[in-house]
Formats: structure tokens, C-alpha cells, sequence
């Protein structure tokens, strides 16, 4: 089992960036893939970002390939999402999530609470 909790998040202008952080707890945590999600009022949640175990895979909705970055620390048990060149629609609260398969749009197990970022235009 993993917990996790999500940071970084705030107001942004357009153009700018941000770095969202998710620590994960357990000794296992090298063992799950991690995805990011986001969730925009009156929408559904969406997949963003998806990185493997071990770091050496990782994918990205169409949307955010090229601004956004993800990668991984196992020794600091962190999941790290650089979002840069930010535009007002990715306004929106991200989750991190956590799952024993590929990390990849679909079914997780383990969610964090979010963390909420908005981009004034």
C-alpha cells in the first residue's frame, strides 16, 4: 500500500511554470508506476502524465506533450511534474496515482487528495 499527498500547486500566469511534487510513503514505492490526473470544474478527470517504476518510461496526454515534464526520485520517494509554457485550460486540480501496472491511461489504486492549479490568462 502507498500513501500520497501532492504539493506545489498555486496561481500562475499563462506562460509561466510550475513544479507539482507527490510523496509517496511506504517502502515500496519503486515498485508502483505513477500517473498525474487532472480535474477541471464541471469536467471529467483526465490523464496527464504516466511514468514507470523505474523512470525509464513515461508518457503524456496530448495536450501537455512538450510543456510538461515528468520524472522520478526513488531514493526521495517523489514524482515530480514540471509544467512549463502553462496555458488558462490546464487550469484544473491534479492528482497523483499510484498502480502496480503500466503507467498508462485507466484504473488506479491509490490516490493523493490534489493539489489545485490555476493559470490567469
Amino acid at each position: 500500500q502507498v500513501q500520497l499527498v501532492e504539493s506545489g500547486g498555486g496561481l500562475v500566469q499563462a506562460g509561466g511554470s510550475l513544479r507539482l511534487s507527490c510523496a509517496a510513503s511506504g517502502r515500496t514505492f519503486s515498485t508502483y508506476s505513477i500517473a498525474w490526473f487532472r480535474q477541471a470544474p464541471g469536467k471529467e478527470r483526465d490523464f496527464v502524465s504516466g511514468i514507470s517504476r523505474g523512470g525509464w518510461s513515461s508518457y503524456y496526454a496530448d495536450s501537455v506533450k512538450g510543456r510538461f515534464t515528468i520524472s522520478r526520485d526513488n531514493a526521495k520517494n517523489t514524482v515530480y511534474l514540471q509544467m512549463n509554457s502553462l496555458k488558462p485550460e490546464d487550469t484544473a486540480i491534479y492528482y497523483c496515482a499510484a498502480r502496480l501496472d503500466t503507467p498508462t491511461p485507466g484504473h488506479y489504486d491509490y490516490w493523493g487528495q490534489g493539489t489545485q492549479v490555476t493559470v490567469s490568462s
